[in-house]
């Protein structure tokens, strides 16, 4: 029995669990030992082994499956947006800040879609296009305008920028949804917002850095412009 001590009972069992996934033991996927095991094998109670596993689910490390188990899933986006939400509300800061990060990561996560884009991701990125120019409304548009984002930053290939910018973006959307609205609601707007993508777009097909700068500024300069 390999009992653990200097920590409280349920921080022995997340410690546990932690080196278990930094040896290679534990992967993504992989079902958890049994509560009555973990208890017996870390000498602590099952109830400090359930308040453990609580916790580990609200951090996104596993997914509690009713009648199957407990699984590694590594999934951190939700608790990232909620620890930025809170952090984000006691300091009070407003919408044109949070732009300012989203800003500065889509910025990086592009530069780096430049260097690791594929020609089926390539390709996404101008069905999107398309897609767009045929958009029949406001939410239509709204929405392709998020996936194009989004699938610019999953082609930086870095998977935690993608999260971290995907966290920032859930914020951010509860501050521009209604100003969105606004933007898209005139005819000038959404053909600047269509233009703007489309430099984007090929800025990163023509490997283009600063035309790709050029275009996010312009980009983040509409939502700033209706913040203030």
């Amino acid at each position: 029995m390999a009992i653990m001590t200097d920590k409280k009972a349920y921080e022995n069992v997340i410690s546990y669990t932690k080196n278990e996934i930094l040896s290679g033991t534990l992967k993504q996927g992989q079902k958890l030992p049994p509560e009555r095991e973990l208890a017996e094998k870390l000498g602590v109670g099952r109830t400090s082994v359930r308040e453990a596993l609580r916790v580990m689910e609200i951090l996104g490390l596993i997914e509690s499956i009713q009648g199957a188990g407990n699984y590694i899933t590594g999934n951190f986006g939700k608790s990232i947006t909620e620890a930025l939400s809170m952090m984000f509300l006691l300091q009070k800061t407003g919408g044109q800040k949070l732009n300012e990060v989203r800003a500065c990561l889509e910025l990086k996560a592009a530069e780096l879609a430049i260097d690791n884009i594929t020609d089926e991701e390539t390709k996404s990125l101008e069905e999107i296009l398309e897609k767009m120019e045929y958009a029949r409304n406001e939410g239509e548009e709204a929405s392709l305008d998020k996936q194009l984002h989004y699938e610019i930053a999953s082609a930086s290939g870095n998977t935690v920028l993608l999260q971290m910018l995907s966290s920032i973006s859930v914020l951010v959307e509860d501050f521009i949804k209604d100003i969105r609205k606004s933007i898209l609601s005139e005819e000038k707007n959404r053909t600047r917002l269509k233009q703007i993508h489309r430099d984007i777009v090929e800025a990163i097909i023509n490997k283009d850095k600063t035309a790709l700068r050029s275009g996010l500024k312009r980009h983040s300069n509409i939502i700033d412009e209706n913040l203030c």
